[in-house]
This record gives C-alpha cells, structure tokens and sequence, in this order.
C-alpha cells in the first residue's frame, strides 16, 4: 500500500493507484473513491478534500474566518444572489469587496457559476450541455483527455480513483468542450480549469463555468499557437518594468523570456502553484475582476522571488533563477500576505487594455497578424454580464430538491376563522352611522320630533303603559309607525286616550 509521506509518496511507489481495476470493481459499494484505493486506515483528508501534497492545507498556509463571522458573509450574499442583476447593476463595487474577503465556501460553487456567467449561459442553452454529453465525441480528442485525467489533482479524494466519479465527470465536461468548440480542441491546461470547478459545483454547470473562463476571462489561452498567452507575457514583463524594476532588469539581462516560468501560473489561474486555501481566494477575486487579478499574482510573486539584491545574489544565471521561481518560498504564497499583496499592485482593467493593444501592434509589426483571433476579453463579472444582459427568470435559483409540505387541517381552520372574523370587523368599521329619518306624513296634531336621546331607549317591554306614563309625543309617535301613510280626518278622543289606568294593571290586562 502506498503511504503518503511529507506531501510526497514515498519512493516505492510511482502511482497513486494501490489497487488494480479488477479489485476496484469489486469494491464499488465503498463510499469514496479515496477507499476505493486504500485510503480507509490511514488517511487525513483535509477540509478542501486533499489526502495530501503540496496543496493540502495548513494552519501556516490558511487563516481560518471565526464561524459567527462566515454565517453573517453567508446570509450576505444569499441577498446577494436572490437579487443579483441589482447588485452587479448598482452596488458592483460592495460584490467587489466581498469577494476579496472571500466567498463563504457553503456558496463559493454557486456564487462562481453567477460571476463567471455561467449561471445565464446555462439556461439560455437549456438542454445542450446533455446533447454534447451524448455523442461520442472525436476519437484524437478522446484519447488525449483520457490520458490526462489522472494527472489533474491525484491527491484530492475526488480525483484520486481511475475510473471515479471525479474522472468521469472530468472527461465528461472536457469532451463536452471540444464538441462545443471544435476550432478550439483540447488544451491539456483546461484539465485543472474544470478539475477546480467539479470541487464546487455538478458536471453541467462546470462545463458552462469553463465556457465561460475560455472564452470571456482567458479568450484564445487555448488555442493552437498559444499567441494570447504571449501577448499576456509581453504585458507581464511590461507591467514589471513599472513594479519591480530591480526583478525587471535582473529577467532582460539572462535574456528569460515571460513564456518560460509564466505559462503554467497563467494557463491554470494558479491552480497548479499556490496553496489550495490562496488559490481559492485567487479565483474568488478572478471571477470578480478578470484578468487582472492573475497578473497581479504574478507580478506580487516575481517582486517577492527578484526584488530585492539579497534574492539576486542567490541566482547569478539563468538556470538558478528559473529554479527559484518553481520553488517559490511558502511565506509568499500564504493566504493572507497574498491577498494583501495584490490588493495593494496598483494594476487597473484599463492599464492592462491599453498595455494589450500595444503589445498587440509590436506582435503585428514583428510577426505579422494573428493565426487565431479571440473574441474580446471582458475584465470581470460587470463587464460579463453587460455584455450578454439576463432575463429575470435566467436569475432564478432553481434548488435540485423541492419539499412540499401540506398545512395541518386545524391551522387551515383557524385561518379561515380568522379572515370571516376580520372581514366582519372591516364590514362594521365601513358601516355608516344610521340616521333618523323623520315622517314624511305627519297628522295634524302632532308635535314637532324631540332630539335623539343621548343614551340608547330601554327595550320595549311587553306591555302597554297607560298615557300618564308615556308622553304625548311617544304615544303619536307608536301610532305614525303603525298607521298606514294617508291623511284621515281627526278622530273623537278614545277611551283609551281618556283612561287613566295603565294598560298591564292587574285588575285588567288589555292588549292592544
């Protein structure tokens, strides 16, 4: 069994692999790829999924956020992403200086499928990712990508399996590619591009995640001929006359050329180079600013390795110098020096258009027009999306799962209840207040209507009072309600009118 050592293997051993196909087929049923080859007993896996390497974390590489602090970023950009198009449109620099901090890793899949644009190209080609996923694909790129899979990232838990779910994913999005883009092809340096975004997000949204990355952030990196990555070179070396004079002269005069030690840092937006936590950080500020970001990193690392006399002295040729860049001292890559570092190289999106066009006009006067022209670079998430506009529903967060999960019949009853019960309310509050409305057919002998009693009348009781009791007024009043509405001449007074006994007495009860 091979054992892993240091962050290297140890040397009796070559491959990673510590099982053959047959076994592995055998123990399918195991929960990882890592078990699958051996990785059960002894293993650490560290919280970014690496067994180990040079890449795995530590606590001198990585600076840990406080989990009050990360659940406050997380809820942040939640509002973020549920209302993204206002946010890039109107608050772009507050994205800006998120994403700086570090997108919270529960989010950072998605919240990269949103910056890159991913996110909108996805659903405005609804189905295509899984019609490329179909065909087979052509036979000279096949080979080539099935000969690369075991190289991106061996000692990640994901990768580290022959035939695992990570290698098929991976061949899965680069086969894609090449059906999407057949001028373009394979480029082996595309194999860590989507290796690094399969660890965040499903096959179908890396595939549009690497559409994205090659063809608006990095157009024409991967390419035959390579000629953007040169120009970009050109830039580097231009931009380090301006930063690092002392590391500037010290590369013109051993006549080392940009291609030579930039190619990797460039191709791979660092994945290949710094620790994982920086490289995180790195991409979260890529997706963000664009390219710029990548030769800020690059800048930061040739003035740390070349900028001072003391560094110099310690590689006096060529060989010595190139050595020194693939060994870059650890300090320099640490999460938290490095974003400092590039926060501060004063590099904006307009010095690097206008030093490209430049560098451009040197290329055509030397070695004339360009075999591959790439569509323009777009500098950033803004300029991404401003160029391709969303619709409103290409936005929306479509969750894999969905829960749906009746009400209990007692809480539909209450609510019900409570809207009778608060409709009658709103139906007494608009009633208007009733009003008196005095007869019409008045007789002769009645008086005019006295004023509304302040309190409310006692109810009726059930017996008439004699007229001694009751006023004048009342006795005209009962007798307009009950007469019918025409005019009669005056009546002799009736014994009734002329008693003096109470209708309910208890020597004699008269009912009307």
């Amino acid at each position: 069994m091979a054992r892993i050592e240091t962050g290297r293997q140890s040397a009796d051993t070559a491959s990673i692999r510590t099982v053959s196909s047959s076994r592995a087929d055998d123990e399918g049923s195991l929960g990882s790829d890592s078990e699958i080859n051996g990785f059960t007993s002894d293993r650490h896996t560290d919280k970014y999924g690496f067994i180990g390497g040079a890449q795995q974390h530590s606590e001198a590489s990585a600076q840990d956020v406080p989990a009050e602090v990360l659940r406050q970023r997380e809820v942040k950009w939640l509002d973020m992403l549920n209302h993204w198009d206002k946010w890039m449109i109107k608050r772009f620099d507050k994205v800006r200086l998120r994403c700086q901090k570090g997108v919270p890793p529960a989010l950072r899949g998605r919240a990269w499928l949103y910056l890159s644009g991913g996110k909108v190209k996805k659903e405005q080609n609804q189905g295509k990712f899984q019609e490329l996923d179909s065909q087979p694909g052509d036979p000279k790129w096949v080979d080539v990508i099935e000969k690369d899979l075991h190289r991106q990232f061996p000692f990640h838990e994901m990768f580290v399996s022959r035939g695992g779910h990570g290698q098929q994913d991976l061949f899965r999005v680069l086969k894609a590619y090449t059906l999407f883009r057949p001028e373009e092809g394979y480029c082996q340096a595309q194999a860590p591009i989507a290796a690094v975004l399969l660890m965040h997000m499903p096959a179908e949204d890396a595939f549009w995640g690497l559409v994205q990355i090659c063809e608006k952030y990095l157009p024409g990196y991967y390419s035959p001929g390579l000629e953007a990555i040169q120009l970009d070179g050109e830039i580097l070396n231009a931009l380090l006359r301006r930063v690092s004079p002392l590391a500037y002269r010290h590369l013109e005069k051993h006549k080392i050329d940009p291609i030579l030690y930039m190619t990797e840092w460039f191709m791979c937006a660092f994945s290949r180079t710094l620790p994982w936590a920086s490289v995180l950080r790195v991409w979260d500020m890529f997706l963000c600013d664009g390219v710029k970001i990548i030769l800020r990193v690059g800048l930061v690392l040739l003035k740390c390795m070349l900028g001072t006399r003391e560094k110099l002295k310690a590689c006096q040729g060529q060989y010595e110098t190139m050595e020194l860049l693939r060994a870059i001292e650890p300090r320099y890559m640490q999460e938290g020096y490095l974003v400092r570092e590039i926060l501060e190289v004063p590099v904006t999106a307009r010095e690097v258009e206008r030093e490209h066009h430049t560098q451009l006009k040197r290329w055509k006067k030397t070695r004339g027009e360009l075999n591959f022209k790439s569509p323009p670079r777009m500098h950033g998430a803004r300029r991404v999306m401003l160029a391709e506009p969303p619709r409103r529903q290409d936005l929306q967060q479509n969750p894999t799962i969905v829960l749906e999960v009746p009400p209990p019949t007692s809480q539909l009853k209450k609510g019900k209840e409570e809207k009778k019960s608060q409709k009658k309310r709103s139906m007494k509050k608009k009633s208007p207040p009733t009003m008196e409305v005095p007869n019409p057919y008045p007789l002769s002998n009645d008086a005019p209507p006295p004023p509304p009693p302040t309190e409310p009348p006692a109810p009726p009781p059930n017996r008439v009072e004699t007229a001694e009791a009751v006023p004048q007024t009342e006795t005209n009043s009962t007798h307009q309600q009950q007469e019918p509405p025409t005019v009669l001449p005056p009546a002799e007074e009736s014994l009734l009118q002329r008693s003096t006994q109470s209708l309910c007495s208890t020597d004699q009860d008269t009912y009307l």
